[in-house]
C-alpha cells in the first residue's frame, strides 16, 4: 500500500468562481490565515449574537465593548484548543467534513472554558444568558462554514500552484520514491520538491551511492533548498548510515519519512494518513532556528556598523601605512568557504608580500619573512582582520563563528578530520570559541586543527547570543596578549 495523492480532481474551475485573487501563500501561512479568519468570525458572532438578542429580541441596547471582549476571549480559547487538536494542518483543512465532529467538540469544550472564565471574572452581570446562548448558536455554524470555505479556497490555490512549500531535496530508494510525489510532499509535509536523488539500495558499489549523495548536497546548495527528505525503508540501516554521514556536509535539516511498513501499521488503508506525517524522524537538525538566525544577524549588522563608523580613522591610517611601506593592494582578498561551503572573498589589510589564493597556500608562521614591517604590527594587534567587518555587513560572515580557512586547507583537512565539515553549518566569524581558548594562528600539527574543530563544533551545538557576547568581550583581552604573527 502506498500513499496516494489527495489532490486529484483539483481543477481551475474550483477557484471560488473566479473570485479568489491569484496570490501566493506559503504552506506555513495557510494555518495562520485560517485561524485568523475563524477568530474574526467568532468575534463577529459574539457581536451579532448579542445585538440580535438585546436589540431585536428585547428591544433594548447592548454593550459592544463587552460583546467584543467576550468574542476575543472565545477566539483565543478556540485557537488554542484547535491548534492542540491539529485542526490547522493542511489535511484537516482540505477535508472539513471528516473533521466536523472534532470542530464541534472543540467548540463545546471552548464554551465550557469560556463559561468558567466569565464566572470567575464576574462578567455575568453585563452578559445575559440569552445573549451568551445566541452567540453560542451562531458560533458553531459559522466555524463550520469558515472551514468549508477555507477548503474550497485552499484547493483552488493548490490547483493554480499558488501554495509555496519549503524547498526540499528528496533522497530515497526506488520503492519508496515510487509512492511519493509532489502532491504528497506538499499535502502532508508542506514541502516543495526541488530535486530528487534515487539510490539503488541493492547496489554494492559504494562509490556510486557516495557520488549520488554528493550530488544531493550540491543540488541542495545550488537550489537553495531548506531541508532534505529521506524516503527509504527503515530496515536499511546501512543505507541510512551512509545518507546520514553524507548529509553532515550540509547544514540543512533532514527528515526521515515513514516507510510503507510503518504507514500500513499506523494508517491502515487510509491514504491520507495525518499520523504518518507526524512521526517523521529528525536525522539532522539545523544548528539554529529562523528566529535565532534573525537575532544573530541583527546583532551582527548593528555592531559591525557601529564598529566601522568608530574605526574609520584606524582604517584611514592603516591604508596609508600599507601604501607607504610596500607596493601592492591595500586590501588582500582570498577565497574562503562560508556557510554551507559557499565560496566568498574574505577581506584583510595586506600584511604580506605575497597574495596566495590557489591550491597551495603556506600558513603564516612566527618570524615569517613574507610579512612586511607594517604587516607585522597589524597582525600583532589583529588590525589586519578589521576589513572583515564589511564581510559581516555583506552577510558572508558573522562577528562570531568558526574561523574560515583557505580553500586549499579546507580540502586538506576535510579528508583528514571526519567532523571538519560541521564547521560550515554556521557562518564563519571574525573571532570564535576556539580563538579565545588559545587556538589562534598556525595549525602546524593535525592534532591542533582537530582541537580547533572540537571547539568550533561545541560552539555550534551550544550557541546563544550570550555566548557570542562573552566571546566578543574575551576576544578584546586575547588581542592584548599579542599572540598573533
Amino acid at each position: 500500500m502506498g500513499v496516494q495523492s489527495t489532490f486529484n480532481g483539483l481543477e481551475a474551475s474550483e477557484r471560488v468562481w473566479g473570485l479568489v485573487p491569484q496570490l501566493r501563500f506559503s504552506y506555513q501561512a495557510i494555518a495562520q490565515l485560517v485561524g485568523l479568519t475563524e477568530a474574526v468570525g467568532i468575534i463577529a458572532a459574539s457581536i451579532i449574537g448579542q445585538a440580535i438578542y438585546q436589540r431585536f429580541w428585547l428591544g433594548g441596547t447592548f454593550a459592544i465593548d463587552v460583546a467584543t471582549g467576550v468574542g476575543l476571549m472565545a477566539a483565543l480559547i478556540h485557537l488554542s484548543l484547535a491548534r492542540s487538536a491539529e485542526l490547522y494542518r493542511l489535511p484537516q483543512i482540505l477535508d472539513p467534513t471528516r473533521n466536523f465532529t472534532k470542530v464541534a467538540m472543540v467548540w463545546a469544550f471552548g464554551l465550557l472554558v469560556l463559561t468558567a472564565i466569565l464566572f470567575l471574572l464576574k462578567v455575568g452581570a453585563d452578559l445575559s444568558r440569552g445573549s451568551f446562548l445566541t452567540f453560542s448558536i451562531f458560533e458553531l455554524p459559522l466555524l463550520l462554514a469558515t472551514r468549508s470555505m477555507a477548503a474550497v479556497v485552499v484547493r483552488s490555490k493548490i490547483a493554480s500552484h499558488s501554495i509555496a512549500g519549503r524547498a526540499a531535496v528528496v533522497i530515497g530508494d526506488v520503492d519508496e520514491l515510487g509512492q511519493l510525489n509532489a502532491a504528497n510532499l506538499l499535502h502532508q509535509f508542506g514541502l516543495k520538491e526541488v530535486g530528487r536523488i534515487v539510490l539503488d539500495a541493492a547496489d554494492v558499489a559504494d562509490d556510486a551511492r557516495r557520488l549520488a549523495l554528493e550530488k544531493a548536497v550540491n543540488l541542495a546548495r545550488q537550489s537553495q533548498a531548506e531541508e532534505f527528505v529521506i524516503a527509504v525503508g527503515w530496515s536499511q540501516t546501512r543505507l541510512l548510515g551512509e545518507i546520514s554521514d553524507a548529509l553532515r556536509n550540509s547544514p540543512l535539516p533532514a527528515r526521515l519519512l515513514p516507510d510503507r511498513v510503518v504507514r500500513a501499521a499506523i494508517g491502515g488503508r487510509r491514504t491520507d494518513s495525518s499520523i504518518s506525517s507526524a512521526i517523521t524522524v529528525e536525522m539532522q537538525r539545523a544548528p539554529m532556528t529562523v528566529a535565532e538566525r534573525a537575532a544573530k544577524r541583527f546583532v551582527d549588522v548593528t555592531l559591525a556598523s557601529v564598529a566601522i563608523f568608530m574605526l574609520l580613522p584606524v582604517f584611514a591610517v592603516t591604508a596609508l601605512a600599507i601604501r607607504l611601506d610596500t607596493e601592492g593592494p591595500i586590501i588582500f582578498r582570498q577565497r574562503r568557504n562560508g556557510f554551507d561551503q559557499r565560496q566568498f572573498s574574505i577581506y584583510k589589510f595586506r600584511t604580506m608580500r605575497v597574495l596566495e589564493d590557489g591550491q597551495k597556500i603556506t600558513q603564516a608562521r612566527r618570524q615569517d619573512p613574507r610579512v612586511t614591517r607594517v604587516g607585522r604590527l597589524l597582525r600583532r594587534a589583529s588590525i589586519d582582520e578589521l576589513p572583515q567587518l564589511f564581510n559581516v555587513l555583506k552577510g558572508n560572515m558573522s562577528l562570531v563563528g568558526p574561523r574560515p580557512h583557505a580553500l586549499a586547507h579546507d580540502d586538506q583537512y576535510k579528508s583528514l578530520i571526519e567532523t571538519y565539515c560541521f564547521r560550515h553549518h554556521v557562518k564563519p566569524g571574525i573571532t570564535g570559541w576556539a580563538q579565545i581558548n588559545g587556538l589562534r594562528g598556525e595549525t602546524a600539527y593535525l592534532e591542533r586543527m582537530q582541537r580547533r574543530v572540537e571547539f568550533d563544533i561545541w560552539y555550534i551545538n551550544n550557541w546563544s547570543l550570550w555566548l557570542d557576547v562573552f566571546i566578543l568581550l574575551k576576544t578584546a583581552f586575547e588581542v592584548l596578549k599579542q599572540e598573533a604573527y
